[in-house]
């Protein structure tokens, strides 16, 4: 049985900050988009965006490294689930739709398959993926053959947006193979392996992927595949491995990524919210990765 949650009316929760009856155009907005059934791992991610909402009520809406509190500076909704997460077609007409509602969308997965949805919705409403740069963090490429989990990257390369605009960050030893790294260097994709991550300043991997996703002012996406992140800090995400980033250096990477106004829409998927940790560490990490955005969308406007 989940533990009530002690009132404080001068403690107030990040999770009823979304309002779900906005009036008028937003700063920043969730959506939940609980994409699972072409999973190459059958999992139960359809159940993580309640479980974020959820987690996001254990936090409050102050940054005390930042010194600000985002309330007081944007406004914000949630726009309930898209009606059928798993067909990218409408999924993405939905998006396009709410990013015309907000100034900065973040899409609540589902598997990783959603990135496709959410890439095409941005894409939409810009003016096309010749209009639209991307940056994933992963563990993985996800530019395998089909429709899948494992597949958004190659879908959308297809589709047309070009490989020389896609920074992938993150990218593991031993979860890939080098027939999939072969073709992403022939798509043009620039590769910020775990390696470079560790041994590299975040800034610096943070300004050098925004140069090339944003050339010629595009509109920025951001992919937050949790699997990106070491086992220990993401139990509920079933790619993940031993050594992957850390929960710190995840949190300072999405805010300084997302501190860029280029940058107008992000996801985060990969977690089964059904084989989370007991404490609920994956979703509540998932929780402060958007409060983080949150954050610096705030600071942008100061």
């Amino acid at each position: 049985m989940a533990m009530a949650l002690h009132h404080d009316s001068h403690w107030p929760r990040a999770g009823a900050w979304f309002s779900t009856t906005p009036q008028g155009e937003v700063d920043i907005a969730l959506i939940g988009v609980g994409a699972n059934k072409t999973a190459i791992t059958p999992n139960k991610a359809d159940t993580t965006p309640t479980a974020i909402r959820g987690a996001l009520q254990r936090y409050s809406t102050w940054n005390q490294t930042c010194q600000i509190d985002f309330a007081d500076v944007l406004s914000g909704a949630d726009f309930g689930d898209v009606k059928n997460a798993d067909d990218q077609k409408s999924t993405a007409e939905e998006i396009e739709s709410a990013l015309f509602k907000t100034n900065f969308l973040i899409a609540l997965g589902g598997d990783n398959s959603i990135t496709y949805s959410g890439v095409t919705g941005l894409a939409q409403s810009v003016g096309g993926l010749d209009k639209v740069g991307l940056i994933t963090l992963d563990a993985h490429h996800d530019i395998r053959d089909g429709i899948s989990n494992g597949s958004p990257i190659r879908q959308l390369i297809e589709a047309g947006l070009p490989g020389e605009h896609i920074v992938q960050i993150g990218i593991s030893d031993f979860a890939n193979s080098k027939y999939y790294s072969d073709r992403v260097r022939e798509y043009g994709i620039h590769v910020i392996d775990r390696a470079q991550v560790r041994n590299e300043a975040l800034q610096e991997i943070a300004a050098a992927a925004l140069a090339i996703a944003g050339d010629n002012h595009r509109a920025i996406y951001l992919d937050i595949d949790m699997d990106v992140c070491d086992r220990s800090v993401t139990p509920a995400c079933p790619a993940a491995t031993p050594g992957g980033l850390s929960a710190d250096e995840l949190r300072q990477l999405v805010a300084l990524l997302t501190a860029d106004p280029r940058v107008r829409m992000a996801d985060i998927t990969e977690i089964d919210a059904s084989i989370d940790s007991e404490d609920g560490r994956t979703v509540r990490l998932a929780a402060l990765v958007i409060l983080e955005i949150a954050t610096s969308r705030a600071l942008l406007q100061q």
